[in-house]
């Protein structure tokens, strides 16, 4: 069995063309139509809660979070979440969700959407919102809407659209 040395990090702009090489790995070029690449390309992730995992100094894996109101809610949209072929099933992706999730909530954000597969995301703290109760632009499967929440909130009271924090520009 090799011997790893993962570090998980904080991501700076030093890991841009690492994570875009992940990214590229695991989706290939049909993430740039899904819904929540839509709500990404509204504006930039939030840095200071987006991480990176290496092994010897080579970034494997990544995870990020953009700020965004969910109808009047504001949390983050966490993703992608991406870990290199040659380093999946090594409990790295769930490493990264649970740290950037800690993060997120010692931000004081009271929660956090994907869209992913509850099987996964579950055992992470994710749970089901109400199908249809949110929208993002796009076409997405409403089963597959997930939110983590801190304090009061109720994943299936959340209810509008899901779009970037700096969606609208200030006036």
């Amino acid at each position: 069995m090799p011997c790893h040395d993962f570090v998980f990090l904080t991501e700076d702009a030093s890991h841009d063309a690492a994570i875009n090489h992940i990214n590229e790995e695991a989706f290939g070029p049909g993430r740039f139509v899904r819904s929540s690449e839509r709500v990404r390309e509204q504006g930039p992730h939030d840095r200071q809660l987006s991480f990176v995992a290496t092994d010897r100094g080579e970034t494997i894996g990544s995870v990020r979070m953009t700020p965004i109101l969910a109808g009047t809610t504001t949390g983050y949209l966490l993703g992608p979440l991406a870990v290199r072929p040659s380093h999946k099933n090594l409990g790295i992706g769930r490493e990264l969700v649970r740290i950037a999730l800690a993060a997120a909530e010692k931000s004081g954000s009271p929660m956090v959407l994907l869209v992913g597969d509850p099987p996964y995301y579950a055992p992470l703290g994710f749970a089901p919102t109400k199908p249809g109760a949110l929208t993002m632009p796009g076409p997405f499967d409403a089963h597959r809407l997930l939110a983590a929440c801190f304090g009061k909130i109720d994943p299936m009271a959340l209810e509008g659209e899901i779009q970037h924090m700096n969606r609208h520009p200030q006036v």
